[in-house]
């Protein structure tokens, strides 16, 4: 693939941090932690999908956001300091997330999804001069909002920043009197010009069908109305990410309605039995609490998708908006029309979390439903990543690609096939077709758990760490039970020498394997991940616990989890142990796996020990070599 060209474009940036981070941290690190994570999902996230914002990346505690309207940016800024203003009240003052947010509008450099350039520089410095809890904003910002928001300007004087050699004038921007007065008026949609359309968040739908094992389906019908109300340009729909995150808890739909600054909240239930479905949903006036609409339905399985179009339409026309011809097309264009394909779909994404034994599962599950619709994209693209992960574990000869391909010839605007295609690519060492792949999946859909992910992986083979480590932190924040993301994040903070986020990040993923072992103690990869983190941590006793304990629950033909283990003891000094672990697996691993020992930072200390040089040395299959220059060549 040839070099792409440098890219420039002017938009709006804005750059934001927490006040006093590194003290909060020190106090307490996994109560910040938790914290910071919560105000992100809670209060900066939506504001930021709302107002039109793209997140560039999440640094620790820092946020690079940008907008393609200048007045979107600020007003997004603006809203971000006033919720968390509010809704920190009832915290002590040292516990207290508070944000310190510069806005500036000016020339970037693009890169993939990245930005560079003066323009970025300034929102930074700018951040730095604002004060804990307000937003300041450069001249050129002031120029274009000022008459534009009901806001407050104060002339803070002339700063030099940091890569220019003049200096610039700076305005602290704030709500103005008028949207300040009665205390219980918030800034809201309507008091400014970038977006006058309804918002609206579909809490996850109840499973009331008095079997746990149903509540994959719930969550389905929940994702599926999130997808089709976010296909209507004239609503504004809260992230999937951000709604579940009231999943299990009895909630106050007023507010949360705050809390999202949303004008409207669905709400539901789902009960599967017999052949039948039966939903009750309800839409909610978020100011007041009363119900604009509410439905029961009691169908037949077979009309499941009918039902879901009717949901979906019932909530627009009780919103009053205008439904588009397209728009309703693209509603009722479903990537399969047969439910017990759809249903089995459905049940093997809940598997897919759960280890390599279960990412089997989820493949015939898939193979099922492609076997009920042959032109079921969506399934092809699970076959594709199924197959993959297989693969790379040494079970399966199949790569994926064909699936991946199939899926994208049904469905070019699929972004779970494109990220499938990315890492099968990247793993084959074809990296710049798969970053422009992981790119695609991306902006298909910028909230997409295996975009992320899979971008992540491919940043980290490339040893180009601190890219790594925003997908990371994206796809963690994306999937709460994900405790391989943090694992990697720590990886990658350790190979740049950061080694304080490094611990940080790893305690996140032992607390995150910990819970996972809670529910399904025989999950023998979250023991791996948890014996990983505890050796980052340097809780060497525990670690060795917990490797003991996972090489006697692993299966002995999963080459991953034993790899991973040898990863964990290189961390303990426990160097012979970790060679014989490699030794005991080489012989079965894929070529893919052999290329990523030789970069795997993890493995670094092995590298001059001649048994680990003899294992790197082992050349892959004739077959092998053949299949993977015949990829790479078509």
């Amino acid at each position: 693939m040839a070099e792409e060209r440098v890219q420039r474009r002017l938009a709006a940036v804005l750059a934001a941090d927490v006040v006093g981070y590194s003290r909060m941290m020190e106090l307490d690190e996994s109560g910040t932690l938790e914290r910071l994570q919560s105000s992100r999902q809670m209060y900066v996230l939506p504001q930021v999908e709302k107002h039109g914002g793209r997140v560039v990346k999440l640094m620790g505690d820092g946020a690079l956001v940008e907008f393609t309207s200048v007045v979107a940016a600020v007003s997004c800024a603006l809203e971000i300091q006033q919720i968390v203003a509010e809704n920190d009240l009832n915290l002590p003052e040292e516990q207290r997330i508070r944000y310190r947010i510069g806005v500036n509008l000016g020339d970037l450099i693009v890169e993939g999804d990245d930005l560079y350039g003066e323009g970025v520089n300034m929102a930074a410095r700018l951040q730095m001069l604002a004060s804990p809890g307000s937003v300041a904003i450069s001249q050129t910002v002031h120029d274009h909002v000022a008459g534009r928001l009901a806001v407050a300007f104060e002339d803070l004087g002339e700063h030099v920043v940091k890569a220019q050699e003049r200096a610039i004038r700076v305005f602290g921007v704030s709500l103005g009197e008028a949207s300040r007065a009665p205390k219980s008026r918030r800034l809201n949609v309507a008091d400014v010009e970038a977006d006058t359309r309804p918002t609206v968040c579909v809490l996850p739908f109840v499973n009331m069908s008095g079997d746990p094992e149903q509540e994959y389906f719930s969550d389905g019908i929940t994702e599926d109305i999130i997808i089709d109300l976010s296909k209507v340009s004239a609503l504004s729909v809260t992230a999937r990410n951000t709604a579940f995150t009231f999943k299990g808890r009895a909630v106050d739909v007023v507010q949360v309605a705050r809390q999202l600054r949303v004008s409207h909240v669905v709400e539901g239930s789902v009960r599967k039995a017999a052949g039948r479905v039966r939903v009750a949903a309800q839409l909610i006036d978020g100011a007041r609490g009363n119900h604009v609409w509410a439905e029961r339905y009691d169908r037949d399985l077979n009309d499941i998708f009918a039902l879901q179009d009717e949901i979906s339409t019932a909530i627009v026309d009780a919103l009053k908006v205008k439904l588009l011809p397209t728009e309703r097309q693209a509603i009722e264009n479903r990537s399969t029309h047969n439910p017990e394909a759809y249903r089995l779909y459905l049940l093997s994404r809940h598997y897919l979390q759960h280890g390599i034994r279960h990412v089997e599962i989820a493949l015939r599950i898939c193979q099922r439903a492609v076997e009920l619709d042959p032109n079921y994209a969506r399934a092809w693209a699970m076959i594709a990543h199924c197959q993959a992960e297989l693969h790379f574990g040494g079970r399966l000869e199949e790569r994926g690609l064909s699936a991946a391909e199939r899926a994208l010839s049904l469905d070019p605007a699929s972004s779970e096939a494109h990220a499938a295609k990315g890492r099968i690519l990247a793993e084959l060492g074809c990296f710049d077709e798969a970053l422009a792949l992981h790119r695609e999946s991306l902006r298909l859909d910028p909230n997409s758990y295996d975009g992320h992910y899979g971008f992540g992986r491919t940043c980290l083979r490339l040893g180009r760490h601190e890219e790594a480590i925003e997908h990371f932190e994206r796809a963690a924040e994306l999937l709460e039970t994900d405790y391989i993301s943090p694992g990697f994040i720590a990886q990658s903070y350790a190979a740049l020498g950061e080694l304080e986020e490094s611990i940080s990040a790893a305690r996140r993923a032992l607390e995150r394997a910990e819970r996972e072992i809670a529910l399904r103690p025989d999950n023998a990869h979250a023991v791996v991940s948890g014996a990983h983190a505890l050796a980052y941590l340097g809780e060497f006793d525990r670690a060795k616990e917990w490797i003991s304990r996972a090489l006697i629950v692993t299966d002995p033909d999963d080459i991953l989890d034993r790899y991973n283990l040898a990863c964990a003891s290189v961390k303990i000094g426990a160097t012979d142990e970790a060679l014989t672990l490699l030794e005991s697996c080489v012989s079965d691993m894929p070529p893919e796996v052999v290329d990523w020992m030789k970069s795997d930072s993890d493995l670094a200390p092995l590298h001059r020990d001649p048994r680990f040089q003899a294992l790197v040395e082992i050349e892959a299959k004739p077959e092998d070599a053949m299949a993977n220059q015949a990829i790479k060549d078509a």
